[in-house]
């Protein structure tokens, strides 16, 4: 009988702490982690000074007159070109404004036989170019697209070389002022550094050409630019 109870209380004891103990073994929630956030692709800012390297082709089509009256034909001059800029700009919104100005060693060369003076040869070299011209643009982010327009100058030497004998007969030279116009992309590499691509048409102004002991010629100069271009941007205020 004293067995019988002894079973029995456990039993019921067993009964009691069974609840309990399927709480412990229930089934634990499982912390599942949130999947990251994505990250937004970096805003390319092109306000700012910048300086720069640019190298590349060039061609100047070059026509003679001789007293400005008389052809005495036309030839190219071409050759390389390398130099640097330096430049602010201002972006609003996708829109970017800036001033550039750019100074330019230069090797073009070329010439043609007068059709005036047939034993005459008629050479033109441009030894050095600038620009100061204006930008405006439309940026899609790290890719800009622009226009430029402004003022242009170029050295130029001209010679006058015998056909016979390719000997100098004369020789004059001048800095001549005309107008810029242009266009070109450049894409942002990193938060400092840009390249592109360049196209710059000049267009040079008619001037006389005085060679001593051989007359006046009247020389027309039109001058075509590409350049590859590498940027470096500096903080929108100097120095900081």
């Amino acid at each position: 009988m004293k067995s019988f109870l002894i079973l029995t209380a456990s039993i019921v004891a067993l009964s009691a702490a069974a609840p309990a103990l399927g709480a412990d073994f229930a089934v634990q929630p499982v912390n599942i982690k949130a999947p990251p956030m994505p990250i937004a692709a970096p805003i390319t800012d092109w306000t700012g000074y910048y300086i720069g390297i640019n190298g590349g082709w060039g061609a100047g089509h070059n026509c003679w007159n001789f007293n400005g009256a008389t052809p005495e034909g036309c030839h190219n001059s071409t050759g390389g070109s390398i130099g640097g800029q330096i430049g602010y700009r201002w972006q609003i919104f996708n829109m970017v404004y800036g001033i550039e100005g750019q100074g330019n060693w230069a090797d073009f060369s070329g010439s043609n036989v007068s059709t005036a003076f047939p034993a005459d040869t008629l050479r033109t070299k441009t030894d050095a170019f600038g620009l100061l011209a204006g930008q405006i643009g439309y940026a899609f982010n790290a890719v800009l697209l622009y226009a430029k327009g402004g003022a242009a100058v170029t050295s130029n030497t001209y010679h006058i070389d015998s056909v016979a004998t390719g000997t100098e007969i004369a020789k004059s030279s001048n800095v001549r002022w005309g107008g810029a116009l242009g266009a070109g992309v450049e894409v942002s590499l990193t938060p400092s550094w840009s390249a592109g691509v360049e196209y710059d048409r000049l267009f040079m102004q008619g001037t006389n050409v005085a060679f001593p002991g051989a007359g006046v010629d009247r020389v027309h100069q039109d001058v075509d630019l590409i350049t590859a271009r590498l940027n470096y941007k500096l903080s929108p205020v100097l120095g900081k």
